[in-house]
């Protein structure tokens, strides 16, 4: 009932800029129930000093994946907030039906670590201050490729060939020209954000694959939004990840490279900074009486092979009644893992992963509805969505899941998704970041 009578919203006027200011404000999960939580925000708060905060208070493990998203729901958009944002001020150019979610954001400095994936070499024009490497930290990359531009207070869609600069993003009237008399601003960077559209093709887009820049001081006005739509999904997350880079260059490298450190005033919360992804993983060999970590890389590979064959041939213990009833342990067991989303749709589990960013080895489980007693891996490669039925298979009355037809079986999907996070086996990749949803 306290929590009821705090404002959700506390805006900074231009008087009250430089003062010391704090705000109540709803953040929200994406899980069905919407449920939210109210957070006291300082000024000085930063997205990032807000995802540790959220962490602890909802014991969850930190990976440096969280983050907050700018929800916009009559407009049907959405942003993911830089780390280093004042949450405050974000906040102040919100509408009062805008929100923000917290949520995981694997692809947040992908680009870093993969730039290869998100800077196709056709789209790649590097700025004279440049090397020619692909881009770190000072690197200054132009994009340039065909985007449909929707045309103000029309239906339609034009194509034409755009260049985006540290200067802001501009349109050729002259075919592929790049000649500065052909070159007309379409939108600069400093006051805008870009968006991605969440509510399916909107506006007889001419592809899936729309993306919009909004200006910063922009709350509902649709007038003011610029609507762009890609070829397909690597041109689109190219012209977004360039964007945010040529905004805010090497404050993002530094976000990447050493994550901003909670503020005094929070240094009571200490959030677990345990990582739940593959490089975390240490190799143990529990063949004595007690376990050894396994310090030689070499040893370390083949302990990994030879535990992969044991999964193979390994039979569970017998756990009482057949793995079928529904009293028995392992078809429950899964249900307590971040990783499984129970009987969600597939369009759902595109959704998802979606969201979380479309890196390589982003994966869930979920219910088959096609066959009640099997479970499908969603999973992301290449930034395309790939689904693998997981079957039951029964042998000397035991019962088993089995992703390649019973050549690998496993005695439930812990030891499942176990596996495959150290052996790829028959998928593409290896299972890397589990899809996660956090109620608050």
């Amino acid at each position: 009932q306290e929590k009821a009578r705090l404002p959700t919203v506390n805006r900074l006027s231009p008087a009250c800029e430089n003062m010391t200011f704090t705000a109540f404000m709803n953040i929200f999960s994406p899980l069905p129930d919407g449920a939210g939580k109210v957070v006291e925000i300082p000024a000085d708060m930063t997205a990032r000093d807000v995802c540790q905060l959220l962490v602890y208070k909802s014991h969850c493990v930190d990976d440096n994946a969280w983050t907050l998203v700018e929800h916009h729901p009559i407009l049907g958009l959405e942003r993911c907030l830089e780390d280093h944002e004042l949450v405050v001020q974000v906040q102040a150019s919100m509408s009062s039906d805008s929100k923000f979610l917290f949520r995981k954001n694997y692809a947040k400095y992908e680009f870093f670590r993969n730039p290869l994936n998100f800077f196709p070499e056709q789209m790649v024009a590097w700025c004279q201050e440049s090397d020619g490497s692909i881009p770190q930290s000072h690197s200054c990359p132009e994009i340039q490729g065909y985007l449909c531009l929707k045309e103000p207070g029309r239906r339609s869609w034009k194509k034409l060939y755009m260049f985006l600069r540290r200067s802001g993003l501009y349109y050729s009237t002259k075919g592929t020209s790049k000649e500065p008399r052909h070159l007309q601003l379409l939108s600069d960077l400093e006051d805008s954000n870009i968006f991605t559209i969440i509510t399916g093709r909107k506006h007889n887009a001419p592809t899936d694959y729309q993306f919009c820049i909004k200006p910063s001081k922009a709350r509902s006005d649709c007038k003011e939004l610029k609507m762009l739509c890609a070829e397909d999904e690597q041109s689109r997350t190219c012209w977004m990840t360039a964007f945010r880079l040529l905004k805010y260059g090497i404050v993002l490298y530094q976000s990447y490279n050493v994550p901003q450190q909670r503020k005094s005033n929070l240094s009571p919360f200490s959030a677990p900074v345990r990582s739940v992804s593959e490089n975390s993983l240490v190799a143990m060999d529990f063949s004595g009486r007690t376990g050894r970590v396994i310090d030689n890389p070499v040893e370390a590979q083949s302990a990994a092979l030879e535990e992969g064959q044991t999964w193979r041939v390994r039979r569970g213990l017998k756990l009482g009644p057949s793995p079928l009833h529904p009293s028995s342990l392992s078809t429950v067991i899964h249900r307590t893992q971040v990783w499984f989303h129970g009987r969600i749709m597939r369009e759902e589990a595109h959704k998802m992963i979606i969201q979380q960013g479309q890196v390589d080895g982003l994966f869930l489980l979920r219910d088959s509805q096609s066959n009640p007693k099997a479970f499908v891996l969603t999973l992301c490669h290449h930034q395309k969505i790939k689904h693998f039925q997981i079957l039951p298979c029964e042998e000397d009355g035991q019962v088993f899941f089995s992703l390649d037809d019973g050549a690998t079986k496993f005695t439930d999907l812990i030891h499942l998704v176990e596996f495959y996070q150290l052996n790829r086996g028959v998928l593409p990749c290896k299972l890397k970041h589990p899809c996660t949803a956090v109620a608050l």
